[in-house]
């Protein structure tokens, strides 16, 4: 890996720019997604068909020239779709493995919760190792594995919620939503002849991208801003209406992004505020709540809200 001359706020920025090129009114969501991807988790991106989570998928794969594949979830789906299967090849009397989409560097998983649970839990290993294990022998994915999963919030005929252990495999949840209506304006206009996407190239390399990556584990996490990110992720533990709140991983990922935060900032220690940012789309979607609490109008995101407001921020 080459180390990038140019500074790590100017790539993050960079890329930044040329994703929204294609997604209008949509700088927040970005950000996120790419302090998600420098720090080496993954996002599930929950939103109505429509707003928008295929183009961005795409965008950011072309903006960084990687290798990118897509898998529509269906029902009818098998591991061995996503994975890879072992072909025997008559002519030399062997088997001869043919790796799935899985294989890339920028997977995108289309509706996900289509899938069986047997399928969906194909990228349990992919996403926590980087790695698969198929018939006895174990691959290694690219450095650069990311995986974007969709699925769609309000449809749940033919869908598989998926399970709290696919859930916690996510670093964020995250709602595109839809933009203003002038920014609606622009997407129309952009429309007009071609593809915004048509017209996007990579404005860093892979090289770049990794190099990122290294320099979000340089960030500084201080003791107080550790113990912050502890409580907070404790405290979803023994919320009322919580049935099973956040364990270790959520810590993990919710100081991990506030790194990426902090270095698309331009700064080489994380600040309360970066770790604040980032709570709902860390926690919201890893606490299972109690059945009785959406008829009383509770939800995961209140209540982590509720948490950051109850627990002391360091001075």
């Amino acid at each position: 890996m080459k180390q990038s001359a140019t500074p790590p706020q100017e790539l993050v920025q960079r890329i930044a720019d040329n994703i929204e090129q294609v997604m209008s009114g949509q700088a927040s969501t970005v950000r996120k997604i790419l302090a998600a991807f420098v720090s080496g988790g993954h996002v599930l991106l929950e939103d109505n068909p429509g707003t928008g989570k295929t183009t961005l998928a795409k965008a950011l794969a072309r903006s960084i020239g990687a290798e990118f594949k897509r898998a529509q979830f269906t029902p009818d789906l098998l591991p061995s779709d996503i994975l890879g299967v072992s072909v025997f090849n008559p002519r030399e009397q062997s088997f001869h493995f043919h790796p799935g989409p899985i294989f890339t560097q920028i997977l995108l998983a289309d509706e996900i919760n289509r899938a069986s649970p047997r399928t969906q839990s194909a990228l349990l290993e992919a996403m926590a190792e980087g790695q698969v294990s198929v018939e006895g022998k174990t691959h290694a994915l690219s450095d650069l594995f990311f995986v974007i999963a969709t699925q769609n919030p309000v449809e749940f005929r033919g869908t598989y919620p998926l399970p709290e252990a696919q859930m916690d495999r996510f670093a964020l949840r995250l709602s595109l939503g839809y933009v203003a209506p002038e920014a609606e304006v622009e997407i129309l206009s952009a429309q007009e002849s071609e593809h915004p996407l048509a017209r996007i190239a990579s404005c860093v390399s892979v090289d770049d991208v990794l190099a990122l990556k290294a320099a979000v584990k340089a960030v500084r996490v201080s003791a107080e801003l550790k113990r912050y990110a502890v409580d907070l992720v404790r405290a979803t533990r023994g919320a009322p209406s919580v049935l099973l709140g956040a364990g270790p991983r959520a810590s993990l990922a919710l100081t991990h992004t506030a790194q990426a935060l902090a270095l698309a900032d331009g700064e080489q220690f994380v600040r309360p505020e970066h770790i604040r940012e980032i709570a709902v789309p860390v926690l919201a979607h890893r606490l299972a709540l109690a059945p009785e609490a959406k008829f009383s109008g509770i939800t995961a995101q209140g209540i982590v809200e509720d948490i950051l407001k109850a627990i002391p921020v360091p001075a």
